[in-house]
């Protein structure tokens, strides 16, 4: 099967223009209802930092249109937080997405770290997003920082044999999963991010290898996966939309991933994104409703009673 192959120059060279940010302003901060493990809903606010762009340049993401082309100077990510802190209600759970690595002394300073777990202190458990070759003796200094818990978010994006190394994450299954033993080991959880239908898979074999995803995540020890539409916008997936290596994914397909990896018994979470989920329906009369059944299920881990519409959304294809 030919595939279109991109390499990291060519993957930057498709990309459009960035957001105008500031480095001592997040660039969005929010609070949402996130189901906890130990089975009660919580506020969770998530602060979308400004940082320096991802040094690791994936042919699916579009993080680094809201990212500047300097590191941030010592001082600027705890100013970030600050600002937000004010702004935002109060939360139980924190989650610090810097568009990169945390662990990154690049993005975010080692110097400013104190001050950051110092802000972290009164939530419950602090997230934050990192690279697997990234996970090291610097996130156990950090975790013994805080006074709460803490979580790691990991993009395990596939683990089809042939698609992932297409993707240019620079990281292997072993790789994963050594960096999620590592975690767990030292009483840090881990979160993964699994790609639903990625570029160069079908409908079907999107559904297929998102579940499988979710299985080697969970059996790898992690405890919480959220399942995210591979979504277009970043000049590359357009590129392969064009040579037929990508179409974006059904909301049924999103509905039905969930359904799979909530059927059995379960020691993990599971949840679906839903930003933008309205783009991926070709059904305006069962769209909101199949949004607000996925919006349960991320609630309850549960599966509902299916939609019922004479759409063709009903199986994918």
């Amino acid at each position: 099967m030919g595939r279109t192959t991109l390499t990291t120059e060519e993957i930057l060279r498709l990309r459009g223009q960035k957001n105008i940010v500031s480095p001592t302003k997040p660039y969005a901060f929010l609070v949402e209802p996130e189901l906890a493990e130990y089975g009660n809903v919580v506020d969770v606010a998530t602060i979308f930092l400004t940082n320096r762009e991802c040094p690791y340049r994936c042919l699916m993401c579009d993080l680094w249109k809201n990212t500047l082309d300097v590191p941030v100077r010592d001082g600027d990510i705890v100013e970030q937080m600050r600002y937000a802190l004010e702004r935002m209600p109060d939360a139980k759970r924190l989650k610090l997405y810097n568009s990169g690595n945390f662990f990154d002394a690049k993005a975010i300073p080692r110097r400013d770290r104190i001050e950051i777990a110092t802000l972290c202190r009164r939530f419950e458990t602090v997230v934050v997003e990192n690279h697997p070759s990234l996970c090291n003796q610097q996130c156990i200094e950090f975790k013994d920082r805080l006074d709460g818990k803490l979580e790691i978010a990991m993009g395990l994006e596939t683990v089809h044999p042939e698609v992932l190394p297409l993707l240019n994450k620079q990281m292997t299954l072993d790789g994963f999963r050594h960096a999620t033993e590592f975690l767990c080991v030292n009483d840090i959880s881990v979160r993964a991010f699994v790609l639903l239908k990625p570029p160069y898979l079908n409908e079907r074999e999107g559904i297929e290898w998102a579940v499988k995803s979710v299985e080697f995540a969970v059996g790898c020890g992690v405890s919480c996966v959220a399942v995210i539409p591979t979504r277009p916008g970043n000049g590359a997936i357009e590129l392969l939309a064009e040579r037929g290596d990508y179409s974006p994914p059904q909301l049924r397909s999103l509905e039905s991933v969930l359904e799979q990896s909530l059927a059995g018994p379960k020691t993990y979470r599971v949840f679906a994104d839903l930003w933008d989920a309205e783009k991926f329906s070709s059904c305006n009369e069962c769209m909101a409703a199949r949004i607000e059944r996925i919006g349960q299920m991320n609630l309850t881990q549960t599966v509902p009673s299916p939609v019922q519409c004479h759409c063709g959304e009903v199986e994918p294809v």
